[in-house]
């Protein structure tokens, strides 16, 4: 199973209309769309959608990038701080969605498809002359005056599906965000539900939040969504989904964050490449319930990887980048240390489950081979319906608040000594893990800083820590020697006295790894 062009995203699915009226408020006109939503899990699932022509439906990537859109009619141009600036159907985009416009007084009036609202360059310029009245749009972008005040900056974007990428000040695009994850990675296959109508709020003029509403439709469920959105240093999106199970739903993935990693990093991927690294992000983290930190590098791996960290009421996830400099990739057009990590923060007690990652193998970096998930253990069954409030946030190398050091490094190599007369068989490992952060900060080699180390198969042979020169870098060094044909799930950390100095390691190395 493969994931989708990064850079291209989903299809959209059919449309799916709904009487708009006007509101006294946000929350009356969100009650609306849910209770929409409800009536809508109570139908058959339809799929039908309008069509596009021909000619849009045939265009490729190049052509599509052509028809661009015309910032001076970007939505609220010049009117406040944000603007709206809109997608053109066309490529894989070719399931319209229906886009509504919410003035203050909460009074709702229907977008309507203006190709006036583009330039059609290059080979598209035939298909300015359509008749594309009543198409509908792809999808939107947002703008706001992120990183300058002289200049409204594109900060979130919605197209395709559930789909939709935020960056925050400083930050390039990178991993995506999903309304809903339903059966991914299963042997019957995904199902992708999609937005199917978007209500944009218009803020005040001076107003630093706005909000968008959403209707979702898939086979299995429907959904009401509400984004409160404030663009800055760290964009904050606090979300709601309120769903409705049309059907069984076999595998409900909550606040699914989509990623793309090739290589770099702890698993040893033959790349025939100059750049050091190629990945929107270098590892999962996990706070549990408990309130322990996890950490667990990515891997592109050779065969499909899927993984459980078991918790209850977690305290939050999150894809995150790493490191956050140049040096670290060496590449002078994709700038990856500047794509955004991203964290997930439960607003309710969601209880039992697992976060699930899934690592997909992938030799191309448009390709977006990672996704991970809250998988609630309560099963949604047809008839019933639940809420889920989280909060997502972009970041940096650390997850919001965390004061115990990370992990900048994780590598390993074969567990032979440099002129070993017997050395052993290429799968005993030897693992390296530094580690850098406020709790190591000033702290002396003398201390006796040990390694808290475990596997679940196979046996550590000589662990060992130590203080590097020069730059408050602890590494924890130790060889895996390897049940035959059997996973290890390592868990390492560093502690003081007893007492945690680093979030915790997490790895599992498999007998099929490249090497």
């Amino acid at each position: 199973m493969m994931l989708p062009t990064r850079l291209l995203a989903f299809a959209l699915g059919s449309l799916v209309a709904m009487e708009a009226a006007g509101s006294s408020s946000n929350e009356d006109l969100y009650d609306t769309i849910t209770d929409r939503a409800e009536r809508l899990a109570d139908e058959p699932y339809n799929d039908a959608a309008p069509t596009i022509p021909p000619a849009l439906a045939e265009l490729d990537y190049d052509q599509y990038r052509q028809i661009r859109f015309r910032p001076e009619d970007a939505i609220w141009h010049d009117q406040g701080l944000f603007e709206v600036q809109l997608f053109h159907p066309g490529f894989l985009y070719d399931r319209p969605v229906t886009l509504n416009l919410v003035d203050p007084d909460g009074d709702v009036q229907p977008l309507p498809f203006e190709t006036s609202h583009f330039r059609y360059d290059g080979e598209t310029d035939e298909l300015a002359k359509l008749d594309l009245d009543d198409l509908g749009y792809a999808g939107f972008r947002l703008h706001y005056p992120l990183n300058s005040g002289e200049y409204r900056d594109e900060f979130m974007v919605f197209l395709g599906a559930s789909y939709f990428r935020m960056v925050g000040r400083g930050q390039g695009y990178g991993l995506s965000s999903r309304g809903l994850a339903i059966d991914t990675a299963e042997p019957h296959g995904e199902e992708f539900p999609a937005f199917r109508e978007f209500w944009l709020v218009e803020p005040e003029p001076d107003a630093t939040r706005m909000t968008v509403l959403a209707l979702l439709n898939s086979p299995s469920l429907t959904g009401a969504y509400r984004f409160d959105i404030d663009p800055g240093s760290q964009t904050v999106v606090d979300t709601e989904a309120r769903l409705f199970a049309r059907e069984d739903v076999g595998k409900l993935g909550i606040a699914p964050l989509t990623s793309m990693f090739m290589h770099g990093g702890i698993a040893n991927y033959p790349a025939d490449d100059y750049r050091l690294r190629v990945h929107d992000s270098s590892g999962l983290a996990l706070h549990t319930g408990s309130g322990e930190r996890i950490w667990r590098p990515l891997s592109n791996p050779d065969k499909l990887h899927i993984s459980s960290l078991q918790d209850t009421a977690p305290r939050g996830f999150g894809l995150v980048q790493r490191p956050r400099h140049f040096d670290g990739y060496l590449d002078a057009e994709a700038h990856y240390e500047t794509r955004p990590s991203e964290w997930v923060t439960p607003l309710d007690d969601w209880g039992k489950g697992h976060l699930e990652l899934v690592e997909i193998p992938s030799d191309s970096e448009a390709n977006d081979n990672i996704t991970a998930y809250w998988v609630p253990e309560q099963s949604l069954e047809a008839g019933q319906s639940r809420t889920f409030r989280y909060r997502l946030r972009t970041f940096g190398a650390t997850p919001p608040g965390q004061r115990l050091a990370h992990v900048i490094r994780s590598r390993q190599g074969w567990g032979a000594m440099p002129g070993q007369d017997d050395p052993p068989p290429t799968s005993q490992r030897h693992f390296i893990v530094d580690f850098q952060g406020p709790s190591l900060e000033d702290l002396d080699a003398d201390q006796p800083v040990e390694a808290r180390l475990t596997t679940s198969h196979g046996e550590i042979l000589e662990p060992r820590v130590q203080r590097l020169p020069g730059d408050n870098t602890w590494r924890a060094n130790f060889r895996l020697s390897p049940e035959d044909g059997t996973p290890a799930d390592m868990r390492l950390a560093l502690t003081l006295h007893g007492e945690p100095l680093t979030e915790t390691w997490n790895y599992v190395w498999y007998p099929d790894e490249r090497r």
